[in-house]
């Protein structure tokens, strides 16, 4: 049995500086987008004055873009484009069943409770709840509760469509079948 430690094998990680990966200005990874809606999420400062609450509509606000750019990421990796958006929501409010197009997303509820319903059922998402979608991901979120609610919104790339689906999760026919384009997430 070999009684050598990963220090004395490797060295000391810390005296190889060249294989140390510099940390990312902006996140590539499901996991590195999920980071950011927590840490967004956990500093209120960030967001909670901005909220405004609209009876008549959901009301929402883009808090960072981050526009794909050419050449943005080393080969291999995906370019940079998202946004995050700040959403409430009035008892009663809801988005209608959608997709993001070409979009993948993180929801994350910062306030009260909000419910998604997709093909697979429905569930109540929480303060703290998160969800994280693919392309042409199907579901309706509404506020089923008395409360107002809160939610911020992670699309990479950024939302440039949003498509409305009937129930049967078909576009709907004339004039309704055109996609809707950001904002309103």
């Amino acid at each position: 049995m070999n009684s050598d430690s990963d220090l004395q094998i490797a060295g000391d990680i810390l005296e190889v500086p060249h294989l140390l990966q510099a940390p990312r200005e902006h996140p590539a990874t499901v996991a590195e987008f999920v980071g950011l809606a927590r840490s967004i999420a956990a500093d209120r400062s960030q967001w909670e004055h901005l909220v405004r609450y609209d009876a008549t509509s959901r009301w929402y606000h883009r808090l960072r873009a981050v526009p794909r750019a050419p050449g943005s990421a080393p080969a291999g990796e995906t370019p940079l484009g998202y946004e995050v958006w700040l959403l409430s929501w009035v008892p009663g409010q809801g988005s209608g069943l959608h997709d993001h197009g070409r979009s993948s997303g993180v929801l994350t509820v910062l306030d009260g409770a909000l419910t998604e319903r997709t093909g697979r059922g429905t569930r109540t998402l929480a303060a703290g709840a998160q969800r994280v979608f693919a392309p042409g991901y199907v579901h309706e979120v509404v506020n089923d509760t008395l409360e107002p609610a809160v939610s911020l919104h992670v699309y990479y790339p950024g939302l440039t469509e949003m498509p409305m689906l009937t129930s049967t999760g078909q576009t709907p026919a004339a004039p309704h079948c055109e996609a809707r384009t950001a904002p309103g997430p």
